[in-house]
């Protein structure tokens, strides 16, 4: 992969992606894919996945027209369109036309607000056990890119939004009963941060927390108590279903007035 990258100059090497990428694609090399890569501007990375892919369809989308002559995007697995990453339609065409993709990578505008449109109407099309990329992710961390580097941990950014998916990752282990379902549960296997860039790998994610049951720790723990003493079932009755339960009430409702003092839901 590096000698591709290489040989066609692109920025990717630079960066330090190529190392990340090779770490999750190499086993893939061979395979049959759709790739889809948003952004395509001087098409030195389309080419280089085109000859790393050889098996590959590489398909890249651009906002601007691009003249495929003049950037030698000749390879017969390479397929550009014209359309903006944010733009509904062109999205929805988009996947009506290829289905499914295997591979994902967003080297768009990096604005939040374009990072996080293609992410939630691209993510169904992702295949199972397919990879998300998200490049250049330090723009979250810029003003000048309509991001707020004042208030890092409630401000609306693409990295702030990946971050809360590890939640959903982990949705089998939060102990709130009130906790409302996310789209994304039980449909991440991994999220990995590197320096300036992710990767969210999509999978069936169904593992049963050893410590939390539907959502709440205390009828998990009861379980568990009455299984190994059943002669205490009504101590632990009161233990468990009534007192600890009360509690967490409690720690939710004070929770809830903060937030809703503090404006953040």
């Amino acid at each position: 992969m590096y000698k591709v990258f290489n040989r066609f100059k692109s920025d990717k090497l630079e960066h330090g992606y190529v190392d990340v990428y090779l770490n999750f694609l190499e086993k893939l090399k061979n395979k049959k894919l759709k790739i889809l890569e948003i952004g395509v501007a001087d098409g030195k990375s389309i080419q280089a996945w085109s000859h790393y892919f050889k098996n590959s369809l590489i398909i890249g989308i651009d906002i601007k027209k691009i003249d495929l002559k003049k950037l030698n995007l000749k390879n017969k697995n390479i397929k550009i369109l014209k359309g903006s990453q944010s733009d509904p339609r062109f999205i929805s065409s988009l996947i009506k036309k290829y289905k499914n993709f295997d591979i994902i990578i967003d080297d768009g505008s990096h604005f939040p607000n374009d990072v996080i449109s293609s992410f939630k109407m691209l993510f169904p099309s992702l295949s199972q056990n397919g990879y998300y990329f998200v490049e250049d992710t330090q723009t979250s961390y810029i003003h000048f890119f309509k991001e707020n580097p004042f208030d890092l941990k409630y401000s609306k950014t693409h990295i702030n939004v990946f971050k809360e998916l590890v939640d959903r990752l982990n949705y089998q282990e939060i102990a709130n009963p009130f906790y409302r379902k996310s789209y994304y549960d039980g449909k991440i296997k991994s999220i990995s941060f590197f320096h300036n860039i992710l990767v969210l790998k999509k999978g069936l994610n169904e593992k049963k927390s050893n410590l939390v049951l539907n959502n709440s720790y205390e009828n998990k723990r009861y379980l568990e108590k009455i299984r190994r003493n059943p002669d205490k079932q009504l101590m632990y009755f009161f233990k468990y279903k009534i007192f600890y339960k009360i509690y967490t009430l409690f720690l939710f409702t004070l929770n809830f007035l903060k937030k809703f003092i503090l404006l953040r839901f």
